[in-house]
């Protein structure tokens, strides 16, 4: 079964292949490898790993966290590897079916920044409602939106009071984009974590920011 496992490690040469034998030990195969975020010494990765039959996910915090200076965020099952070239691909997809093109946006772009789901909403008389939602975007939909507008890319606390409560149940971590203006924005959702970088939200923003314009076009 193939997991995501996020780490925290020291941004020093070695910190990463000493994480990767560590985890070759336990018989860990790792398919595939994006960096997230670097900052003040801290290299922040993500790691698709295949993990024998039979092991329990805890073996991989335990392996990973047995390299000093490594710290696991999160780790959950995951379909697939990273491409990280898959903002592209997404875009020409949108382009070529503007009719629908938003929708193609909201249902490609979990996949993207590694969220379990993405609306777009709308607000009108003071509540949002959502224009699309990807599968497995959840039924519940936060009436008052706080944040709202928008003027960049934003992580949001997923304890603020206008959380509905099944998605605090789920410890779901949420970011949102302005989408072509202010009377739209995209909220992404990352139940179970882990919570979303600086650099994670602002590779949203960009794309958000261009599929917006090609949709206007």
């Amino acid at each position: 079964m193939s997991f995501l496992i996020r780490v925290q490690l020291p941004d020093r040469p070695g910190a990463l292949g000493a994480v990767a034998t560590a985890l070759g030990e336990v018989g860990v195969d790792i398919l595939s490898l994006d960096v997230v975020e670097r900052r003040s010494g801290i290299a922040i990765d993500d790691l698709v790993v295949e993990l024998p039959s039979g092991r329990l996910p805890d073996v991989l915090i335990t392996a990973a966290e047995s390299v000093e200076g490594v710290e696991v965020d999160a780790v959950r099952p995951w379909a697939g590897v990273l491409d990280t070239h898959r903002e592209l691909e997404l875009v020409e997809q949108v382009a070529a079916d503007p009719a629908h093109g938003l929708q193609v946006f909201t249902d490609g772009v979990p996949k993207i920044v590694r969220a379990g789901w993405a609306m777009v909403l709308g607000v009108s008389s003071g509540r949002s409602h959502r224009v699309t939602a990807s599968f497995a975007a959840p039924e519940t939909v936060a009436g008052e939106l706080p944040w709202w507008p928008l003027r960049r890319a934003t992580i949001l606390d997923p304890e603020d009071p206008w959380v509905p409560p099944p998605w605090r149940e789920l410890g779901t971590e949420l970011a949102a984009t302005p989408l072509g203006g202010a009377e739209r924005a995209l909220l992404i959702g990352r139940p179970g974590g882990p919570m979303f970088r600086a650099a994670e939200v602002a590779r949203l923003e960009h794309l958000a920011g261009i599929v917006a314009v090609v949709l206007r076009s």
